[in-house]
């Protein structure tokens, strides 16, 4: 399983990577938010915590206060990474508002950085 998940994380960063090169801000801020999710569910999963379906709002929360506030596998710094990353998407998504490309960068930045420590730290 954690595998799996991390192969859906670095496949969504390339995705998210490609849709922003082609001006595709919709689809790279959708795309950097699954990237940064699966990494999180596959280091949730590594460190032994795991629910069926992974309900978003669980991640994002046992990611920030398990993983950051408690353990400190990750800088502070992250822990709003997934609902800001979260709140991107569903504007990409349901909203009328267009995903400018100074938000689809930033969001770019974080999928990065999220899914790369992740990395580092299952696959050292």
């Amino acid at each position: 399983m954690v595998q799996e998940f991390l192969q859906k994380a670095e496949e969504n960063l390339r995705i998210t990577r490609l849709a922003f090169e082609n001006g595709a801000y919709n689809a790279s801020a959708n795309r950097a938010y699954y990237a940064s999710f699966h990494a999180a569910v596959a280091v949730l999963a590594a460190e032994g915590l795991k629910k069926k379906g992974h309900p978003h709002d669980w991640v994002q929360a046992q990611f920030s206060g398990v993983l950051i506030r408690q353990r400190k596998l990750y800088p502070s710094a992250m822990k709003s990474y997934l609902v800001d990353m979260l709140e991107q998407r569903e504007d990409a998504d349901y909203s009328e508002t267009m995903i400018s490309k100074a938000n689809a960068r930033l969001q770019l930045k974080q999928a990065t950085e999220f899914v790369t420590a992740v990395l580092e730290r299952l696959q050292p």
